[in-house]
């Protein structure tokens, strides 16, 4: 497992979850952490739901992906 954040919470490993982005040492999504909030669950709610969290790594779930916002991305048509 590698972790891909600056703050070393958010780590891939293809044997997790299919390889998508967790919180470091859990098998909790950052996909899943995210969806909650963007539900209108605060992070309060996300820590009473995942004991094993903490607020860091929710706020370490927010930062990784508004840093993947910042990239450019070029939609191709290919059909």
């Amino acid at each position: 497992m590698m972790t891909i954040d600056d703050t070393g919470r958010i780590a891939l490993d293809p044997a997790v979850c299919n390889g998508r982005p967790v919180v470091r040492g859990t098998r909790i999504a950052v996909q899943t952490v995210l969806e909650f909030l963007g539900a209108g669950d605060g992070i309060e709610d996300v820590l009473e739901e995942y004991p094993a969290l903490t607020r860091e790594d929710v706020l370490a779930c927010l930062q990784f992906s508004s840093r993947l916002m910042g990239n450019h991305f070029t939609l191709l048509k290919v059909a």
